[in-house]
């Protein structure tokens, strides 16, 4: 209870944040809500989704699940907020606490994630920052567990830039118990504070120069643009281009590997068409799973019984 006698507002910003079992709760959850996908959950209740940057899934799936689950949604984007023209988040987070039940936010400022989970007496989900994507991988780990089951101890590998997928996945890997070999440029790896939190977390993170290595004998391979929505548009990616997950590559993963990509993907740079159209390839299972997880999120927030 806070100190007017309600009880903690529940968030969802981070894997780090819940334990193993909570996670584990809200993808059996997600199962149990894609099998039966109509439900009066949250009859009444409204969602406010806030865009700093622009979507495709994100918007559609959270949309589409608020409304399988009775719920409303109404959309704001940058456009149509005051906070461009200098309202705080944090008066922000206190008007829309008073209007709706939950607020998602997607903005490539970590920042204001943080502040507006601080000043907000609702629930608010992390829809994307520049530092993590935490509704993704819920929808990653599901995927690949209709496919392969348990990911506990198995291998996974990534390849390419350590953007906010990237250090998400660690943040999956310590939570889920899996290892997860990162391939990476010297200048794109993920950060040395998140490097020494999984390391101080016991889990079980490889990090090499060579995609070769990380991908022998995975269970799935792992991928992203290399160019992500918060990153200068005029980046050189030559460093990434030893990255490129290939038919080739994909023959050094386990027989019956998986690949994964959040999408949008940019054919002939991160993966080549023959691997994203190929027989690894789960991702539009995994962007359908958006969906599913998310609705899993939301109903955990605001539902009664779950």
């Amino acid at each position: 209870m806070n100190q007017l006698g309600r009880p903690p507002v529940r968030h969802f910003l981070d894997l780090r944040d819940f334990d193993t079992a909570t996670l584990r709760h809200l993808l059996t959850l997600a199962a149990q809500l894609k099998r039966h996908p109509v439900q009066p959950l949250l009859t009444g209740r409204t969602l406010a989704l806030l865009f700093e940057k622009p979507s495709t899934r994100t918007r559609v799936s959270f949309e589409v699940a608020m409304r399988q689950l009775g719920g409303a949604v109404t959309v704001l984007t940058d456009r149509d907020m005051q906070l461009g023209r200098g309202e705080t988040v944090a008066d922000t987070a206190r008007v829309l606490s008073r209007y709706v039940d939950a607020i998602m936010l997607r903005t490539d400022r970590v920042w204001k994630l943080t502040e507006l989970a601080a000043h907000a007496t609702i629930p608010v989900i992390n829809g994307l920052t520049e530092a993590s994507h935490p509704c993704q991988l819920m929808a990653d780990i599901l995927t690949f567990e209709e496919h392969r089951g348990p990911i506990e101890g198995r291998k996974i590998a990534w390849l390419g830039d350590g953007n906010n997928v990237a250090r998400s996945w660690v943040e999956a890997a310590i939570r889920f118990g899996f290892t997860l070999h990162m391939a990476s440029p010297a200048d794109c790896e993920i950060p040395s504070a998140l490097q020494d939190w999984a390391r101080a977390e016991g889990g079980q993170i490889t990090i090499t120069r060579n995609p070769e290595e990380a991908a022998e004998g995975a269970a799935a391979v792992v991928t992203d643009c290399w160019v992500s929505m918060s990153d200068d548009p005029g980046r050189d990616a030559r460093s990434l281009a030893a990255y490129r997950v290939t038919a080739d590559l994909m023959a050094r993963a386990a027989p019956d590997a998986l690949f994964l990509h959040c999408l949008p993907a940019h054919r002939g740079e991160e993966v080549t068409s023959d691997v994203i159209d190929g027989r690894w390839s789960v991702v539009f299972d995994e962007a359908e799973n958006r969906l599913h997880a998310q609705k899993a999120i939301l109903a955990w927030l605001l539902g009664d019984r779950c």
